[in-house]
C-alpha cells in the first residue's frame, strides 16, 4: 500500500476551498455530418427500448425535442434530433405521436437511424438509452436490457462506414463485465468520445459543495436505496465522482464485498468511521422515514433498524488504501418497493485525513410524487449538448467504466452470499477533471 503524504490542509482551507487514457483514432471523428449539412444544427441519432411518460428515454427525447429549463431559462437544444430506434411499443407509447409531430424519422433499425437509409454517417452523434421495458432478469434478478447490443449495432454502422460521433450511453455499460470491457475496448479502439453514466454526479447538492482537487480523503459512503441492478450505479457514481477528487486521483479498486441484512448491522457496530460517515449522510436525507405520527427522525443505528431491516451494502477497497461503502436502506419488505423504503434520496458523505467530515444530498426530485418533471436529467442533457458540440467529454470515460466494475462485482458478491472478491480487472487508474460538473444554477 503506498504510504499517505502528510496533510499540508488545515480546518479553515478544507471547508473554505468547499464552496468555493487517451486513445488514437482510427476512424475519421465529430462533424462530418454537420459539414455537409452548415445551415443545420448538428443532428443526433437516439436509440432506446421504450418511450413512454416517465421512461428514460422519454426524458432524453422531450428535452432535445422540447428544450428544458436551464440557468433561470428555458433552454433550446442546440442538437437536431433526426432519427430514433425505439425497440418496444406499448398502449403507453409517445414515440411515434413525438415522430409525426416534430417529423423525427421513426426507424425499423439501429442502423438507418445512423445513416437515415444512405450508405454514409448521417448523423454527429448518438445517444443510447437502455432503460426500462418488458426484458427478463438474470439469475441475479438483473434486468437484461440491451446497451450492449444496442452498443454493437452502433460500432458495426462506425464500421461500416469508416467514420464515428460521440456517443452517450445511459448508466453503465451492461450487465455483463466482459460486455462492458468490450464497449470501452472498442471506443479506444475506433478513437470516438464516450460518456456514460447517471444523472446523479450532474444533479443539485444541497449544500452546492466539490471536493476539492487533491483532497486527502481517506474513506467515503454513499446512502441510497433501490433494487439491486437497478440503482447500485446511481448511488456508487454519487459516492465516486466525489472519491475520485481525492489526492493521486482514482487508483483502481482491488476487492469487493456485499453485506445483506444483520451483516449490515454488524458491519455499522465494527466500523466507527463509516458509522459516522453513514449517519452523516443520513442528516442531509430529506426522506428518511420517520416513526408512525411522526415527521421527523433523528438518524440512528437503532432508528434505521426499526424502519429497514431490509438493508444492503457494497464495501469497495481501493488500491491506496481509500475505502468506499455503499448502502441501501430498502425499508420493510422483502424486496425494495418504493413505497415501503426507508427513504428515497441519495446522500454522500467524506472523511479526510485530518477528521474533517464533508457531507450533502444529491437533490433528485423523483416524478410524480416529488415533481413533475424529473428535471436533473436537463444538465445530463446539457454535457450531452457540450460533447457532440465539442468533441469532448466531461469527465473521463474511465470513471463509468470503473464504476459498472464497481456495480457488476457487487451483485456478483451479493449472490455468492457476500463472499470478497478480489477485482483484478478494475485496477483502472485516472485523473479526474476540474469540474465542478453538477448543476449550481
Amino acid at each position: 500500500m503506498p504510504s499517505r503524504q502528510p496533510n499540508p490542509w488545515s480546518r479553515r482551507q478544507f471547508t473554505g476551498a468547499l464552496t468555493g487514457a487517451t486513445g488514437v483514432a482510427l476512424l475519421p471523428s465529430v462533424g462530418s455530418a454537420a459539414d455537409r449539412h452548415p445551415a443545420k444544427r448538428k443532428r443526433v441519432a437516439l436509440i432506446t427500448t421504450i418511450v413512454r411518460k416517465f421512461s428514460h428515454g422519454q426524458h432524453f427525447v422531450d428535452r432535445l425535442l422540447e428544450g428544458y429549463g436551464w440557468h433561470g431559462e428555458h433552454h433550446t437544444s442546440p442538437l437536431e434530433l433526426v432519427s430514433l430506434y425505439v425497440e418496444q411499443f406499448p398502449e403507453t407509447d409517445t414515440s411515434r405521436e413525438r415522430s409525426k409531430r416534430h417529423g423525427v424519422r421513426l426507424c425499423p433499425t439501429i442502423a438507418e437511424a445512423l445513416t437515415l437509409g444512405t450508405k454514409r454517417l448521417a448523423v454527429d452523434g448518438v445517444l443510447i438509452v437502455g432503460e426500462h421495458g418488458d426484458y427478463p432478469r438474470d439469475a441475479k434478478g438483473q434486468p437484461l436490457y440491451p446497451r450492449f447490443r444496442f452498443f454493437k449495432d452502433v460500432v458495426k454502422t462506425f464500421e461500416r462506414t469508416n467514420a464515428s460521433v460521440p456517443v452517450f450511453q445511459d448508466k453503465h455499460f451492461a450487465m455483463d463485465w466482459r460486455e462492458a470491457q468490450e464497449t470501452y475496448g472498442d471506443a479506444q479502439r475506433l478513437g470516438f468520445p464516450l460518456m456514460a453514466g447517471s444523472s446523479l454526479p450532474v444533479t443539485w447538492r444541497i449544500p452546492a459543495v466539490e471536493v476539492p482537487l487533491g483532497t486527502p480523503l481517506v474513506e467515503s459512503v454513499g446512502v441510497g436505496y433501490g433494487h439491486h441492478g437497478y440503482y447500485d450505479i446511481h448511488t456508487i457514481e454519487t459516492a465516486q465522482c466525489m472519491s475520485e477528487r481525492r489526492a493521486g486521483g482514482e487508483v483502481g479498486v482491488k476487492s469487493v464485498q456485499a453485506f445483506k441484512n444483520d451483516a449490515v448491522w454488524r458491519l455499522l457496530g465494527e466500523r466507527e468511521s463509516t458509522r459516522k460517515l453513514c449517519l452523516a449522510a443520513l442528516n442531509r436525507s430529506q426522506t428518511l422515514a420517520p416513526l408512525p405520527s411522526y415527521t421527523f427522525a433523528e438518524p440512528s443505528i437503532e432508528h434505521l433498524k426499526r424502519v429497514s431491516p431490509f438493508a444492503i451494502a457494497y464495501v469497495f477497497e481501493h488500491r491506496d488504501g481509500f475505502r468506499t461503502t455503499i448502502f441501501h436502506f430498502n425499508g420493510t419488505g422483502t424486496t425494495f418497493s418504493r413505497d415501503t423504503a426507508a427513504l428515497n434520496d441519495f446522500t454522500y458523505a467524506g472523511l479526510t485525513q485530518s477528521g474533517d467530515v464533508l457531507s450533502t444530498l444529491m437533490f433528485l426530485p423523483m416524478p410524480p410524487t416529488m415533481s413533475t418533471l424529473a428535471s436533473f436529467f436537463g444538465p445530463l442533457v446539457n454535457h450531452i449538448e457540450q460533447m457532440v458540440l465539442t468533441g469532448q467529454t466531461a469527465w473521463p470515460i474511465e470513471r463509468n467504466y470503473l464504476t459498472t466494475g464497481m456495480t457488476l462485482f457487487a451483485v456478483d458478491s451479493l449472490y455468492a452470499d457476500g463472499a470478497q472478491l478480489a477485482t483484478p480487472d478494475l485496477h483502472i487508474r485516472y485523473q479526474p477533471t476540474p469540474g465542478p460538473h453538477f448543476w449550481r444554477r
